[in-house]
């Protein structure tokens, strides 16, 4: 049977992760506070924040930005969507 976490982000118990998604003090505490399910949203939401702002991974402040983002989604206010972000509609365009 899987490990389970308590889940910070969806208040709920869920299967815990198979390891801490960085080498870092937040990535022990995502490890130890998050499940699978809320990974899966950080994910959702983190490609959504790469896409808008148009981030560099490969570039330190494009890794440090999405880092306080994720700290602030999982254990702080919650990550902030871009200014000018509209979702797509669930039916496409013209829907």
């Amino acid at each position: 049977m899987a490990e389970t976490v308590f889940d910070v982000k969806t208040k709920r118990e869920g299967e815990k992760l198979a390891r801490p998604p960085f080498p870092n003090e937040l990535g022990k505490r995502i490890y130890e506070n998050v499940s699978k399910e809320g990974w899966q949203l950080w994910i959702a939401h983190s490609t959504m924040l790469i896409n808008e702002y148009r981030i560099d991974l490969s570039s330190r402040q494009g890794t440090e930005f999405l880092l306080k983002q994720c700290e602030e989604f999982f254990f702080g206010e919650g990550s902030e969507l871009p200014p000018d972000f509209k979702p797509q509609s669930e039916g496409g365009e013209g829907a």
